[in-house]
Formats: structure tokens, sequence, C-alpha cells
């Protein structure tokens, strides 16, 4: 679990969540859930501007193994979606904290990152 970024906070669902300089922040799943759910064939994404609480579900991946729920780290709009996904879903697969991105979200309350886990927190749980 080395290769987490610092710079991320986790749900213990496996969701990461990045504050921008902007304030907004930027999610998708880690590299411990990709890897679980192994070769993923499909992502079905918010819709731009959706209004979304933290941990409703937002999103859905499905992989040659199993589909899984995507859910919300952080409760706000949903300013931009990663359409890449679309056609290259393997990105999350390849690269989940940099080209695998999901959302971008404006938060409607910043407070909420305070609930989430730190990387080391995160690896800890998914050692357990």
């Amino acid at each position: 679990m080395n290769d987490t970024p610092d710079n991320l906070k986790f749900l213990d669902t496996h969701e990461w969540a990045r504050l921008e300089s902007n304030g907004n922040v930027t999610a998708g799943i880690s590299n411990h859930a990709q890897d679980l759910l192994g070769d993923i064939v499909f992502v079905e994404l918010p819709e731009v501007g959706s209004i979304i609480n933290q941990g409703e579900e937002i999103a859905v991946v499905e992989s040659v193994k199993a589909a899984s729920e995507v859910y919300c780290p952080v409760g706000g709009e949903i300013l931009k979606i990663n359409n890449n996904l679309e056609d290259s879903p393997e990105l999350i697969n390849s690269s989940p904290y940099g080209e695998g991105w999901f959302f971008k979200i404006k938060p409607s309350d910043l407070n909420e990152l305070e609930s989430l886990l730190s990387p080391e927190e995160y690896s800890a749980n998914c050692e357990d």
C-alpha cells in the first residue's frame, strides 16, 4: 500500500478524494479497489450538475469479476466527469490516482473531508 499518495483522503469503501488548489475535490477509486475488481470494462459516471450528499452512491464500476457501487466522498455539485473513462475504462486499472479519476465536485462543506481516512488509516484498514 506504499503507492498511496499522501495528499488523498479515503472512504472505507475505497473511494479517494483530493482537495485541489481551487477548493474543488477530485475523486476516484483506490488502487486497492481496482486491484480487487480486476480488469475494469465499464464505468457509469454521474451527470454534470447533479447534487449529491456525502456517502451516497454516485457511480458504478463493472469489471470482468463484478459490478461495484462507488460512493461520494464529499457532498456537493458535480462539475466535471472524466469522459476518457467511457472509451478507456482500463485507465482506472493503470492510473487510479491519475488519469483514472472519476469526477470533480464543488463541495458543499469542505469540513466533510475531515471525516475521511488518512492514507495511513486507509492502508491499515485494507490490511485487516
